[in-house]
């Protein structure tokens, strides 16, 4: 009901607009996904923390399963598109590291609900392909950044550099895995400053991996 001017009259709930609506809905699921995880959340969850009916929900998305393959692409298009942005404007290989742990505190620090989800569910094929596609964006920037160089390393044969793509590869999981579960401690532990844990967390990665890259390796314990 409105009065002369448009306006809803005084204890009337205006409706909202579709599109704002449907951003409001997925701004609660993204924080319910990343407090309770996909399997823990509920349709009735998200209605709830929307302040409207399932029955609203519904209108929207047509099941969790939709509704979370909607959530977790816009968090990989976000993510991904800072990475990119962050990692091309740097012409070093460790310039290269060092912006995609800066962009990893960045977003987890701006955006708790999207990093928990991502976290939660990185590893998890059966909740969605998208989260999977970030997983393997991530592994081909990180297998880039450490070829970098010797990409365009006139005095390496043809054979040397397939071994070297082959062991970049074969680094990628311990990367990725290690600068999350850095960004993830320190979430957890803000009393340590921050530049004390990117600067930790970029060399770990980058001198471990440079004397592994080189072929450095540890003798095999006798038998």
């Amino acid at each position: 009901m409105t009065n002369g001017t448009g306006d809803a009259e005084p204890g009337v709930r205006r409706r909202m607009p579709h599109a704002r609506r449907r951003e409001q809905l997925l701004r609660e699921a993204l924080g319910e996904f990343g407090r309770r995880g996909y399997h823990l959340t509920q349709m009735e969850h998200v209605a709830t923390a929307a302040q409207v009916s399932k029955a609203l929900l519904y209108q929207h998305f047509a099941s969790k399963e939709e509704l979370f393959a909607e959530v977790t692409e816009a968090v990989v298009a976000e993510l991904t598109g800072r990475l990119n942005r962050a990692v091309l404007a740097e012409q070093s290989s460790v310039e290269g590291i060092r912006a995609m742990v800066r962009v990893l505190f960045d977003y987890a620090t701006a955006e708790p609900d999207a990093w928990h989800l991502v976290i939660r569910h990185l590893d998890k094929d059966e909740v969605g392909l998208e989260l999977r596609g970030l997983r393997d964006r991530l592994g081909e920037a990180f297998a880039d950044l450490l070829l970098r160089k010797r990409r365009v390393d006139p005095e390496l044969s043809p054979a040397a550099l397939a071994v070297n793509e082959r062991r970049a590869r074969l680094l990628v999981p311990l990367m990725y895995g290690s600068m999350l579960s850095m960004v993830s401690w320190w979430l957890e532990h803000p009393d340590t400053p921050r530049e004390r844990a990117e600067s930790m967390a970029v060399e770990f990665i980058w001198l471990g991996l440079d004397r592994l890259r080189s072929g450095e390796r540890l003798d095999r314990a006798p038998r």
